[in-house]
Order: C-alpha cells, then structure tokens, then sequence
C-alpha cells in the first residue's frame, strides 16, 4: 500500500528512477482498485452498453481510469528512466502488439545498476 500511496503523491514527477517493485505494487494496487470499480459499476447499474452488449465497465470504473492516468503515467516514465530509455520511448506502445510487449519486458527488467542519465540508483 506504502507503494501505491507513493506514486500517488509523486504523480506530477517525471524525472527520476523507479523500481521494479514500484512500478508492480502500484500497479496490484490499481488493478485490484479497477476490479472494485467495475463490481461497484454493475451492482449499481452504471455499466456501459454498446449495441445492446454490456461492457461490464461504466462511470465508475472511467472515473478511477482518470483519476490514476497521471500518477501512472509518472510512474512509467520513471520506470524507464531507471532502465536507461527516455521517458519518450513510452510512445513505442503505439505499435500495436509489439509496443505493448516491448513496454512489458522493459518493466520487467533490472535497472541498470548505479547512477544513470536520469539520476542515481533506487536501490541504494
């Protein structure tokens, strides 16, 4: 929770690093969140529905994906900071499939070890 909380209050900071372990429970945390929101959602009758489908999803659910847009946004950037790229790479997720694999690996991989470009190692 102290993961998630964090972000949270460092959601206007784009410049430097973040860890792995950041970047995960923060994002359990929002995952989790998404998942209350869409019950609240179709217990009080909110969800979307597109040609007759139900999307599952409604007001709630669109007004948390809002309020978290820029704390993971921040988030992300300084997860590739800490491993070596610009926050700019994050645009390669436009690529479809491919953006969005390449994006998952760079999470998923160490940090380079001790000071980088964008400011000095997390983990000391």
């Amino acid at each position: 929770m102290k993961y998630y909380l964090h972000a949270l209050k460092n959601y206007s900071n784009f410049k430097g690093r973040a860890r792995r372990k950041d970047y995960w429970m923060f994002t359990l945390m929002y995952v989790i969140i998404l998942i209350f929101a869409t019950i609240i959602d179709n217990i009080i009758g909110t969800t979307f529905e597109i040609a007759g489908t139900n999307l599952g999803y409604g007001w709630v659910y669109l007004i948390v994906g809002l309020l978290h847009l820029l704390p993971s946004l921040s988030l992300v950037v300084r997860r590739l900071h800490d491993v070596g790229k610009s926050g700019w790479f994050y645009f390669i997720i436009l690529i479809p499939v491919v953006g969005f694999i390449w994006i998952f690996i760079l999470s998923i991989k160490e940090g380079e070890m001790g000071n980088n470009f964008y400011g000095s190692d997390p983990k000391v």
